[in-house]
């Protein structure tokens, strides 16, 4: 063969499946499935093994229902250079579960099903299948099936005639136990059906195509029409080598944007191949997907696979399995599933399902097994699609899609045009009763209930799936007729309604003329709506990705060594450009494999000749949209735009189908020797190797493909060619981007021995390891970016709403390395199984011992020193920790519940260490695990923990700002002052508590403890404390030196200092004082950090707050100085602003926290303070109280000053006034505090300054070099002031608490 024909073939090969005669009956690996289900069954919670569930399950593993090993019987031919042939992998696809027997009495229809294979480096090849039944000819075989059957019999007798001893013995529930013995016996006569004298057997054959694209109308028509032709009693006109030759070298694919006619043996069949600027293809009938599964669940599981999330499908029908799988995969576009991909899995990988990466696979249900009794490794993050029950379970925490209800409703509207109901269809799941009287003409004419496109339902598997229906079945057989085979009148073909539903339509139409049938037409039609109904969601959600795409600065080769330290997407910039519901979403998704890999695949591509198939039709729609957009481009909006590209996209199929592009070479008879070619009616033969072996000599389509449209590129150069790099570089290129996923892309189908099995768990724990470096590494490097920020460095680059998708994603890796070999599990979660597993065993060793503490406890003095605290040290334990969790009547799941003790560990920095300890139980991780699990490969076990430590250098709140709704005990010490203490104090204390999610209300304290332990809901990061008392007494008078406040579950310890007088007549007279607090800083005693109470914004400096305040002992700064803290403190409050909302601190430690603008606004007017008299403190508010009394004056005096000024001077009179009349107890440093917040929410600060600075009372209280009588300097902090004005300052309740303004 020359290399012109090589990928220019419509299908590589033909094959043959079926028993070997020479090798006999041998088990096939399909027995370990039967064994994964049987323990699933026998499992129960946490490991206990129930007894048998069902006796009768034993009855169905009668020979004629056991499996045996198939083989390849025949392929042709032997080998093709571009697509060499998998024997292995066609083998187990081609029959799945294996050989199966059947008598004369059983159903033998053919079953048609497809498959794909998916080798390493992600190409793909595609099989079509077609099943039936032969009757066996070998007499070894019927008598080895009749020796099975013999010894099965005899192992049931001994059971049965043990149940009826028991049942004579019984003195209860006789009736009942005997009742069960006549069913026993009932079943074992049934499958009692084989006698080798009475009974034919068959067995399952199966014929198959391997093709390189997806053609399966085409390849589905080519192998009925081959089985016809061998199960006919006329033999058809050539023989089955001249009709396999053809399809095999005659042939060809179509070109891109062109249809195709061939001959089959009984008529013409037609295929149509999308053009280049069109969707790509696909053949897979998408109505049956929404018929099996309804429209909501189709968009949960679509939701699932865009955000990688496990996907497993369970059917009983291979079909099924590859129609929803394709389905699924096609509505991505213009992403790519990038992960492993197996929508059929063989019996003999069972294994896979352990597999702790993101994966999309089929199982095979036998149809008796519930959704209860299957038992999986993975579940936490796991989407379990039960396709013949209509039912999927979707993981904790699923993200809408964007604009989900509006796009629902464009689906709508198209499914129920073909007839087809949003939520389904009922004849596709188990509730088939309901639709099993209706008459022929209801079924063809029932539009409204979707039965127009449904799939054909034999009469035999209506009967045999209703208990009802197949008591009928039996008296109706004892008569003497057979229900064998289906009743035409009463199984209308989906073809026949097809074909009614488009005629109506064609008659509207008449000139329009196709040449495929109807049924094939409607298929198409519906297709292409429906995909481009979802391509026009990705197409205006990223109208605009392009903006944001990070070309390399450096040369491709550096760019591709480096690949994975590179961000090649701004994602927060294009975040804070989305509406605000679009973002759950959205941020999950750019976190993703395959949206990694689309923007790659984009920076590798400079122009549309580059460009693949896939991205210039994406880019192509994505500049349509912008050119029609009116708007401008950046400017999102959450307004749902409906499709407009699908009368084209339908126009472009029908006129392929409407005029033929091309014709191929009829089948023709070969060069056969006499006598070949022949065969038995009823028996599919091995063909005539020596005429398939090779293609003919001179073949015009070899001739024609010259030209590029006729050539198909080899997949790999498919991959590569648009990339400007030598053969070396481009392989170099496609491995690094395999190697970015997590270590196994697809497993090999093969009969994988222990060591080939082991290999690949060992790749699985190299995977899992790799992740867990790149996502700490991805979560410090932008945590610490966030920090960077706060100091005034670098660029914000992480909104709330992706470290909260950070966080998750760290979740889900945990889960899925717990899972990872698992053996035992006790709910859905893996992770939080195996803590309680642990907390049980320290339970019943605290119990033995008669202890409470526990080995593993860690003392809060341990890990931070709190100055001048005697807080009793808070007991921390992994136990301990897990207590908080259960104790959290909010979280209700296993999965919520590990999630939740993650968060907390992490935010303790504690995650490393408590993981540490859970895996220091060597004995229960070996109970738990298998012996290739990740959590037993010592090694990476502990670069893992390490790996996680580092997590230890930052500041999470993940756990405080996740559950805000949580009631959260408080452990509050108020700490007077060592000199002065409080045994002669005679008030009665008390104390508010403010954070960042609300405020305790008044708490009155002890004041002989000076102690307490409250419980309120979450108050998030704590923020400012305000403390008084009521004055009572003899001895009212009260120095606080600090309060500590501490989360009793975070153990976060905040200090507020106070360092001031509480009383009348002392200090500056107040009995309240608003104190800002900051996180209690760590002292370290060790090297290793293992847990430190973050740091957050120092709180004020005490210096201005000493007793007796005087000018003497305050810092001397000078004007430069004062004017530098005056701008940091206005650009720490404008910084606040440019944050994401839900990033933003607390405006409160800006305003009146150290270095806030109160306290530099403090020292504007303490420089250049004149001296107050001996023994007299004179405060700021002294001064703005004389000037109040001024600008009174004014007022009853002639009226000079501008207008500007007088208002000015009205509002701020207004303001001092309102504060000096508040009922509230503040001192003079509290309101001058107050006013300063006042003014700054309301933008009047900077009139306030000039309006002081030309006040006369300034010649009286401030000496000449002061800043305030410096005009320069004044008109430059005015300036600065200014800068607040464009900002919305809204001030925590605890700070205006009386003011009504």
């Amino acid at each position: 063969m020359t290399a012109n024909t090589a990928g220019c073939r419509f299908a590589d090969y033909f094959a043959i499946s079926g028993l070997d005669v020479e090798t006999g009956l041998e088990p096939d690996e399909l027995s370990a499935l039967c064994q994964f289900l049987q323990a699933s069954k026998g499992r129960d919670g946490a490991g206990r093994v129930s007894s048998s569930a069902d006796e009768g399950e034993n009855y169905e593993q009668s020979p004629l229902r056991r499996t045996f090993k198939s083989k390849v019987l025949a392929h042709y031919p032997e080998n093709v250079e571009w697509n060499p042939f998998d024997q292995d992998a066609v083998g187990m696809l081609c029959m799945p579960k294996g050989l199966s027997f059947k008598t004369q009495s059983d159903n033998r229809g053919p079953q048609f099903h497809s498959f794909i294979i998916t080798r390493e480096d992600g190409s793909r090849t595609y099989g079509f299948a077609l099943t039936f039944y032969e009757e066996v000819a070998s007499k070894q075989i019927c008598s080895a099936m009749q020796t099975l059957y013999h010894m099965h019999n005899a192992d049931q007798y001994d059971i049965l005639h043990t149940s009826s001893t028991i049942c004579i013995n019984s003195s209860e529930n006789i009736s009942d136990n005997c009742s069960d013995l006549s069913t026993g016996v009932t079943k074992l006569q049934r499958f009692n059906s084989y006698d080798i004298s009475k009974d034919t057997l068959y067995v399952s054959k199966c014929i198959c195509l391997i093709a390189p694209l997806p053609f399966m109308h085409a390849c589905k028509k080519v192998l009925e029409q081959l089985h016809q032709a061998v199960t006919s009693p006329k033999p058809p006109p050539l023989p089955l080598e001249s009709y396999v030759y053809n399809i095999l070298y005659e042939v060809p694919l179509p070109p891109a944007g062109r249809s195709l006619k061939f001959l089959g043996v009984y008529g013409p069949i037609i295929c149509q191949r999308p053009g280049t600027n069109e969707l790509p293809l696909f053949d897979f009938p998408i109505h049956e997907m929404f018929e099996l599964l309804g429209l909501e669940n189709i968009l949960q599981l679509f939701t699932c696979a865009l955000l990688e999330i496990q996907i497993l499908l369970y059917s009983q029908h291979y079909q099924r399995l590859m129609t929803v799988a394709e389905s699924i995969t096609a509505i991505l576009f213009p992403c790519q599933w990038q992960h492993v991909y197996v929508p059929i899995l063989p019996a003999s990988l069972l294994h896979f399902l352990d597999a702790p990466v993101p994966y999309l696979m089929g199982l095979h249900s036998n149809g008796q097994d519930d959704r209860s009794k299957l038992e999986l490794p993975h579940e936490a993050n796991l989407c379990f699609v039960d396709i013949d029950n209509h039912s999927i379970e979707l993981p904790e925490d699923l993200p809408q899609f964007p604009n989900k209800l509006a796009l629902i409703q464009e689906i709508s509207e198209i499914l129920m045009a073909f007839g087809i109901p949003p939520e389904g269809n009922l004849h596709c799941s188990k509730s088939t009763s309901k639709l099993k009287d209706f008459k022929e003409s209801n079924v063809v004419c029932d539009k409204k209930n979707g039965n127009v496109a449904g799939l054909a339902l034999s009469t035999y598997e209506l009967l045999k799936e209703n208990e009802t229906m197949a008591r009928l079945q039996a008296l109706v057989k004892r008569t003497g007729v057979s229900l064998e085979k289906p009743i035409p009148a009463l199984t209308p073909s989906p073809a026949a309604s097809l074909k009614l539903e488009v005629r109506v339509e064609a008659g509207s139409n008449k000139d329009f003329k196709v040449h495929c049938d109807e049924e094939e037409l409607k298929i198409h039609q519906l297709n292409i709506k429906i995909r481009e109904i979802f391509a026009n969601r990705f197409t205006q959600v990223f109208a605009d990705y392009e903006v944001f795409v990070i070309q390399p600065s450096h040369d491709k080769e550096s760019w591709f060594n480096n690949r994975e330290q590179m961000q090649n997407f701004d994602k927060a910039s294009f975040l804070s450009d989305q509406p605000e519901p679009y973002l759950p979403f959205l941020s999950r998704f750019l976190e993703t494999q395959m949206f990694a890999s689309f923007i790659d695949n984009k920076i590798m591509c400079h122009d549309d000749d580059e460009k693949d198939q896939i991205l210039r039709v994406f880019d192509t729609r994505v500049d349509k949209i912008r050119t029609l957009n009116v708007r401008t481009p950046t400017l999102r909006t959450s307004m749902y735009q409906k499709c407009t590209t699908i009368y084209a996209a339908e126009k472009a199929i029908k006129l392929r189908l409407a005029k033929i592009d091309h014709t191929a070479v009829h089948p023709h008879l070969l060069d056969m020797k006499i006598g070949q070619g022949k065969y038995e009616c009823g028996f599919f033969p091995k063909l005539q190797p020596d005429v398939l072996s090779s293609s003919p000599a001179c073949n015009k389509w070899v001739k024609r493909s010259a030209p590029a449209q006729w050539r198909r590129k080899d997949r790999q150069k498919q991959h590569t060619e648009h990339l400007h790099l030598d053969n070396d570089q481009r392989e170099k290129y496609i491995q690094e981007a395999r190697s970015l996923g997590t270590g196994v892309r697809q497993p090999k189908l093969s009969n994988l021995s222990p060591s080939v099995i082991a290999h690949t768990n060992w790749k699985f724990v190299e995977g899992l390891l790799k992740e867990c470096r790149n996502k700490t590494k991805r979560m410090l490097v932008e945590k610490m970016g966030r920090e960077a920020v706060e100091l005034g460095h670098g660029e914000v680059t992480l909104t709330g709403v992706e470290e909260n998708t950070l966080i998750a994603s760290l979740c889900d890796l945990l889960e899925r390395i717990w899972s990872h070999g698992l053996l035992v599990k006790q709910g859905k979660s893996a992770l939080w199984s195996h803590l309680l597993h642990y907390q049980e065993s320290k339970e019943k060793n605290e119990a033995l011992l008669g202890t409470t503490s526990s080995p593993g406890l860690i003392h809060d003095q341990d890990r931070r020193k709190i100055d001048s605290s005697c807080m009793p040290p808070l007991k921390i334990s992994l136990t301990r920790d897990m207590r908080h969790i259960q104790n959290i009547g909010e979280i209700k799941t296993d999965v919520g519940k590990a999630r939740a003790w993650v968060r907390l560990s992490m935010e303790k920095k504690l995650l490393s260490r408590h993981l540490k300890q859970l895996l220091s139980d060597h004995e229960l991780t070996k109970k738990l695990y298998k012996r290739y699990a990740f959590l037993r490969c010592d090694d990476e076990k502990e670069q893992f923990l390490y790996h996680l430590l580092s997590f230890n250098a930052v500041d999470y709140f993940c756990f405080t700002n996740a559950f805000t709704t949580i009631m959260i005990p408080y452990h509050v010490l108020v700490i007077p002052s060592k000199k002065l203490g409080v045994s002669m104090f005679t008030a009665n204390p008390w104390i508010c508590i403010s954070g960042e999610l609300g405020e305790t209300g008044i708490l009155q304290i002890p004041k002989s403890i000076l102690e307490m332990t409250f419980e309120c809901q979450n108050l998030g990061k704590l923020t400012t404390v305000l403390i008084g008392h009521d004055n009572s007494g003899l001895y009212a008078k009260w120095l606080v030196d600090s309060v500590v406040v501490r989360n009793e579950i975070t153990g976060h310890a905040y200090r507020f200092p106070c360092g001031r007088w509480l009383g009348k007549g002392v200090d500056d007279g107040s009995l309240e004082r608003i104190l800002v607090g900051e996180l209690a800083s760590a002292t370290l005693e060790t090297d290793e950090r293992h847990c430190r109470t973050p740091p957050m914004q120092q709180s004020p400096s005490m210096i201005r707050r000493f007793v007796n305040i005087t000018p003497a002992n305050r810092p001397k700064l000078n004007t430069g100085q004062i004017q530098e803290s005056v701008g940091e403190a206005i650009n720490g409050i404008v910084k606040h602003f440019h944050k994401p909302e839900k990033e933003r601190g607390s405006l409160t430690l800006l305003l009146c926290g150290e270095n806030g603008l109160v306290t530099a606004l403090e020292q504007v007017f303490h420089h250049g303070f004149k001296s107050p008299r001996l023994f007299k403190s004179v405060f700021i508010w002294d001064f703005l109280e004389k000037a109040f009394v001024y600008f009174e004056s004014l007022e009853h005096t002639e009226q000079t000053q501008e207008e500007n000024w007088q208002t000015r001077a009205k509002k701020f009179c207004t303001f001092v006034a309102a504060i000096n009349t508040a009922p509230r107890n503040i001192g003079k440093d509290g309101k001058f505090q107050l006013l300063v917040c006042l003014g700054a929410r309301d933008h009047l600060l900077h009139n306030w300054i000039a309006l002081l600075a030309d006040c006369p009372i300034i010649a009286q209280m401030y000496e000449d070099t002061a800043l305030i009588k410096d005009h320069t300097l004044v008109n430059s902090l005015i300036r600065v002031l200014q800068t607040l004005q464009e900002f919305n300052i809204t001030l925590e309740t605890s700070l205006v608490k009386g003011i009504d303004m």
